[in-house]
């Protein structure tokens, strides 16, 4: 009888331990995800100092766009970027400048073993169009690679659903990990949902069976228009980073069309790799470094390109982003070696629904060049930036 109750009473404890286990992002581990990324920032200054002769004023834009489809067989992502820009100095018959920068790219893993974190080969293709210089940059490579990195964002949005359904005591305590991770399976099938119900009616039907996975977990008092309605503020509304696990490194050979340098049909060497870790559920670490060597009969150039960043959500409605980007290049033309460092620090402050305030700080040093143009030569700038992010996707 003793020992009944010992056991009865250490499963109880098990139990309780089990059900309040603290979930972490590592807990999901599902091999077939999706994300989609797609924002339009703009930045607006305007003045005129003690010494100009006119107004001063510069408008700058920019659209992104990325999307990544990860299954067992493949990785495939897409996206592109246009940034673009309007200024005028303040010295007397200035007149108005603008710019811009266009940029698109597609790549695909194809995994030798489906659903292994092992190798796999890869192809990818990418170019580039800046305003002022006749020549466009195009690339295609081939190659091999090892590694798998894992979208973990719909468990980062389901600890968001759960946390807030607790704070408005919708659930009476957290659920256990099991029921975070039938949580977190069904919003990263949301494009399913999409495809099956169709972009209007799916919604419905996706967060009806959230609300039924959460409902299993016996410690829902009721979820009511309430819940339906938090559930759907935090999936559709609110500031969520992506969050991803994993590593990769690749290496490949690859053709290139033509670069800002006048040169065309090159042989290209590519070596690349990224690393993503979570350290906390707040908090994202992730640094992506690439390495392109243009073969030009033994007057080469190079350029390497490695960006290191950390995202923190302070709370549901502000996100801090730190980076530091590296950039070196070596011009085929003139034989210049171009260090370039940037600095930034961002905060993004949810002001509505998709829209977001931003502050960013930022430095960049250039070391190396022979240009003569104040945007590219030798030097440090510093920058204060305020402007609205607008979230399309």
């Amino acid at each position: 009888m003793k020992k009944t109750i010992l056991a009865s009473t250490i499963g109880l404890f098990l139990g309780v331990g089990a059900a309040q286990a603290e979930v972490t992002l590592y807990d999901y581990k599902e091999g077939t995800s999706a994300y989609e990324d797609a924002y339009v920032t703009g930045a607006l200054d305007f003045h005129k100092n003690r010494d100009d002769d006119q107004n001063a004023y510069s408008l700058n834009l920019k659209a992104e766009y990325d999307r990544t489809i990860s299954t067992p067989d493949r990785d495939v992502n897409f996206g592109g970027a246009v940034t673009g820009g309007v200024s005028r100095d303040g010295k007397k018959g200035s007149e108005s400048v603008d710019s811009y920068t266009a940029s698109a790219g597609v790549s695909v893993d194809n995994y030798f073993v489906p659903g292994s974190n092992g190798a796999f080969w890869y192809g990818s293709a990418a170019a580039k169009k800046v305003s002022g210089i006749d020549d466009m940059y195009t690339e295609a490579t081939v190659g091999v690679g090892y590694g798998r990195v894992t979208n973990v964002t719909p468990m980062a949005k389901a600890i968001r659903v759960v946390d807030e359904l607790v704070r408005r005591n919708v659930l009476r305590s957290k659920p256990s990990v099991q029921t975070y991770q039938d949580i977190a399976r069904i919003i990263s099938k949301q494009d399913e949902y999409k495809a099956r119900y169709g972009s209007k009616d799916y919604e419905i039907k996706w967060i009806s069976d959230i609300e039924a996975a959460v409902q299993q977990s016996g410690l829902a008092n009721s979820l009511g228009a309430a819940g339906t309605l938090k559930a759907r503020d935090v999936l559709f509304d609110e500031r969520i980073s992506t969050r991803r696990i994993g590593w990769k490194v690749r290496a490949g050979l690859g053709y290139m069309g033509s670069n800002f340098d006048g040169l065309t049909d090159k042989p290209l060497l590519e070596v690349g790799g990224e690393y993503h870790r979570p350290l906390s559920n707040q908090t994202q670490f992730s640094d992506k470094a690439n390495f392109n060597a243009i073969l030009n009969d033994g007057d080469n150039g190079y350029d390497f390109d490695n960006t290191l960043s950390v995202t923190h959500e302070i709370d549901d409605r502000i996100d801090w982003e730190n980076a530091w980007q590296l950039l070196y290049s070596k011009n085929t033309l003139n034989g210049d070696d171009v260090t370039t460092n940037v600095l930034s620090s961002t905060f993004f402050y949810e002001i509505a629904n998709s829209l977001d305030f931003t502050t960013t700080a930022s430095i960049t040093n250039v070391n190396g060049s022979s240009s003569i143009d104040q945007a590219s030569a030798d030097g440090t700038d510093r920058a204060l930036t305020m402007g609205v992010t607008y979230r399309l996707r």
